[in-house]
């Protein structure tokens, strides 16, 4: 009897046919492919689903061109039926299979036992749930805020369906999402933070907070690059990767806001600290501290400003040709020779 997820994607995917026509009945067959609009049904052929093992891979995985989002068929059962607990997709998918039910809890192996709420913890299980960025929908919407240049971004995951919940009296949604892996000076995770996306218009998703965070944050930070002598830090992922777009080399970190800018730890390495500042007062705040704390432990301290209200602001409105000519400006010449020779 197969009792784990992956015995039951199996079973499913050798019944791949009958699958899509019970679960995505708005498409159709083409091919070795089932077509369809979308995981969640709707009519279309941006989704593909494979219908038999093929040298390009197995049957059941499917792809959105249009979204980036793939996965298997339970993906499918828990997307087209709008269920949220695992057990209720597996539950569903063994009714299809007409499977008897798994055994009794006291003969399984015992369930993780869940994570704290925000935990650092919570925030490792979420990112080991996640996968690469390439192809997907973080990708499209990095792209459509003018960053293409994804060098470097490891830290950086996607998930296709993250829960998101406005408060605790509103029913939990699922958005895709931008995962962001936090660490500290050692590489260790220690949080993460989720930028909710809607896939039709590839920006953020169209909810009250589509940015949080979890975990242990302070004085820790997602970074780009491997830290040496030289790095710089801002406060936004996508205002630093602007930034980077012009010094693809430079090593740098995005804090997640200027109070936690302001915080951050330094690597014994680092000898000079390029600050990537954001035209506000909480901005100016951040500069502030962080030139007087990076100053009384023998750091040279060195502000980069934008043109505008951030660097991706710059970006997305100058021109990456502006944003070269802004950086090689404020940066320092033997770190424009070293650090921005690719973006020639």
């Amino acid at each position: 009897m197969a009792q784990n997820p992956h015995d039951l994607a199996r079973r499913l995917a050798d019944r791949a046919e009958a699958v899509c026509r019970h679960y995505l009945s708005s498409g159709r067959r083409q091919g070795g492919y089932w077509l369809v609009g979308d995981v969640r049904n709707k009519p279309g052929r941006s989704m593909y689903v494979r219908l038999k093992d093929t040298p390009k891979g197995p049957a059941g995985k499917w792809t959105d061109a249009a979204t980036g989002e793939h996965g298997d068929f339970l993906d499918v059962i828990r997307e087209s039926c709008g269920l949220l607990d695992f057990k209720d997709v597996t539950d569903e998918a063994r009714t299809f299979l007409s499977m008897p039910p798994p055994e009794p809890e006291s003969r399984q192996q015992p369930r993780q036992s869940p994570a704290p709420h925000g935990s650092p913890e919570a925030a490792l299980r979420l990112i080991r749930m996640s996968q690469p960025i390439h192809g997907t929908l973080v990708q499209a919407y990095l792209r459509e805020r003018g960053i293409t240049d994804l060098r470097g971004t490891g830290s950086l995951h996607f998930h296709p369906c993250c829960y998101y919940r406005p408060d605790e009296h509103s029913p939990t949604e699922t958005w895709p999402a931008m995962i962001a892996a936090v660490t500290d000076l050692d590489g260790k995770i220690t949080g993460a933070h989720r930028t909710w996306l809607d896939p039709r218009r590839r920006d953020k998703a169209p909810i009250d907070t589509p940015r949080r965070a979890m975990g242990d944050l302070l004085g820790n930070a997602v970074r780009f690059g491997i830290g040496g002598e030289v790095m710089a830090a801002g406060e936004g992922i996508e205002t630093v990767l602007s930034l980077r777009q012009a010094v693809p080399s430079m090593p740098m970190l995005a804090a997640l806001s200027a109070a936690h800018l302001a915080a951050i730890l330094f690597p014994g390495t680092l000898r000079r600290l390029y600050i990537v500042r954001d035209n506000d007062p909480a901005g100016n705040g951040a500069r502030d501290t962080l030139i007087e704390r990076a100053n009384a432990t023998g750091i040279e301290a060195i502000v980069i400003s934008p043109e505008l209200d951030d660097f991706n602001e710059d970006l997305r409105t100058l021109g990456l040709d502006a944003l070269r000519m802004e950086a090689r400006l404020q940066i320092a010449p033997q770190d424009v020779a070293r650090f921005m020779a690719l973006a020639a």
